[in-house]
């Protein structure tokens, strides 16, 4: 099958590259990778160069081999004791507030990586009560027990992608489950109604309208509060192949659907990723009165 031509709203525009490397060395100096870098995110420019990025933890190898994914599979190695630390320095010295964490899912550990997330986000917590802490994390195999763990450490905001439609996932995702995701963000909310639950999906992979609107309201009916929605773009590495850049005015119907069935923030266009601007979403931190002042 002939490779569909990118359309002119897919063009990246020029990079600071100056700001870029700035950024790079930080991460090098204090052994800290980016979900930017090792998932080859089209984003990564504009973020770098508003000194932000996405925290990579518990190594850059996965344990799951999804078709969609860049990041390399295979047998991690033991966890960084130090990671917490150095995550804290990186957001001292690119001077954050709203920072977002993430990791490879770890499914070589008891805890699939739960308590190496609570002691991030605690550190960070005792370094700056009113920083945003948002936790994109793996689906922990819906251990409840794990997502306690977590959530006991009270961050702002959960990510759990659903990543694709349930059609797809045997065939992009085969090592997750739709219904496992869709529990960790319902017991989330469950276990503290406070936290806000996030969650995002890519589209271009054959799935229907129908489809992706079901989604949608398989999430709210979890009580998920922000939703993102972006193009799948092929890694390098991967065999699977766009199937459809979906225009620009679908994104938009998407937005206007998820808004009106309750959705608090909603992302969706062609580059959004799942924390890409997460920051535009803080807003949400007055308002709710959460807390009495996050930005």
């Amino acid at each position: 099958m002939p490779r569909l031509r990118k359309p002119e709203w897919m063009r990246i525009g020029n990079m600071d590259r100056e700001k870029i490397r700035e950024v790079q060395s930080i991460l090098r100096k204090l052994k800290l990778h980016t979900v930017c870098e090792e998932s080859m995110c089209p984003n990564i420019g504009k973020c770098f160069e508003k000194k932000t990025a996405t925290f990579l933890v518990m190594g850059d190898i996965c344990t799951r081999n999804c078709k969609f994914c860049d990041i390399k599979f295979g047998r991690p190695g033991p966890l960084d004791e130090d990671e917490p630390q150095h995550i804290l320095e990186a957001a001292k010295k690119l001077s954050l507030r709203h920072i977002v964490i993430t990791s490879v899912t770890r499914d070589d550990l008891p805890d699939g990586g739960a308590a190496h997330y609570a002691r991030i986000s605690k550190k960070l917590r005792e370094y700056n009560e009113n920083l945003i802490i948002e936790l994109l994390i793996p689906d922990l195999k819906g251990k409840e027990e794990d997502i306690q763990t977590i959530v006991d450490t009270k961050p702002d905001i959960i990510n759990h992608n659903v990543e694709v439609v349930p059609r797809l996932f045997r065939k992009i995702t085969p090592q997750s489950n739709y219904e496992i995701s869709l529990k960790l963000l319902k017991l989330v909310k469950e276990f503290d109604p406070n936290i806000f639950t996030k969650s995002g999906m890519m589209v271009g992979l054959g799935e229907t309208k129908q489809e992706v609107f079901d989604v949608m309201k398989d999430l709210r009916e979890v009580n998920c509060d922000i939703l993102t929605i972006g193009q799948y773009l092929k890694p390098p590495s991967s065999n699977l192949e766009i199937e459809e850049y979906v225009h620009p005015e679908i994104f938009k119907e998407y937005e206007e659907l998820a808004y009106n069935m309750g959705f608090k923030f909603v992302a969706s266009a062609p580059f959004v990723r799942s924390s890409f601007n997460a920051e535009e979403a803080d807003f949400l931190f007055e308002t709710n009165n959460v807390v009495e002042e996050k930005i």
